[in-house]
């Protein structure tokens, strides 16, 4: 619950900066976002934050930003920068206020920064091709699902069009071949990872 809080709290303040910023940038339209979004968990961070493009007309396909962070108390420190795609096939009307987008698939690749982490292993201490992954990126493929609430008038006075909630599986490809590698030991509960998220759309 507290998580929860915090990522409404985030939103609204990313948004109230992103509303902001339309009253600012006239000409530069493709720089503004459609959206601000909070994540927790998901394999982009104990908490993360970004911005949210359209890259169509409909919205059903969007492209975000987002910076997340792991704290040192629950593994880090580590700082993760994520570019997320995502498209909404289709969409299942609720009543006037709620629409329901139940299957979502997507992709993101995500960035960890830091000494520790690498773009290739050094094969000076190991042999060519002996680790063929990278430590500092790692792509994904997602399903999610998202609840979206149109807003009030008094949401919409200040810009803000609708509020989201959704949920997110994904996985990345080590843990695939980690899965063909040891299916005695693993399962796909193993390999995909959760993460739920809150989205306000202006």
């Amino acid at each position: 619950m507290r998580i929860l809080s915090i990522n409404i709290i985030i939103v609204f303040l990313l948004a109230k900066v992103a509303t902001a910023q339309q009253d600012t940038i006239k000409t530069k339209h493709w720089l503004i976002p459609k959206s601000v979004i909070t994540q927790y968990a998901g394999s982009i961070g104990y908490l993360s934050a970004g911005v949210g493009y359209n890259l169509n007309k409909s919205g059903n396909s969007t492209l975000d930003i987002h910076y997340g962070h792991v704290p040192a108390s629950k593994g880090g420190s580590l700082h993760i920068v994520t570019a997320k795609f995502a498209y909404r096939p289709f969409h299942i009307k609720i009543n006037q206020h709620i629409t329901l987008s139940p299957l979502n698939p997507g992709f993101f690749l995500s960035y960890h920064a830091g000494s520790n982490f690498d773009s290739t292993w050094d094969d000076n201490n190991y042999p060519k091709g002996y680790y063929w992954w990278s430590t500092a990126f790692r792509p994904h493929v997602s399903l999610s699902t998202e609840l979206s609430l149109k807003s009030e008038k008094t949401l919409k006075s200040i810009g803000i069009k609708k509020l989201s909630f959704y949920s997110e599986f994904n996985t990345n490809e080590l843990y695939f071949v980690s899965l063909f590698q040891n299916s005695k030991y693993l399962g796909l509960h193993d390999i995909f990872k959760l993460g739920f998220g809150s989205r306000i759309y202006f």
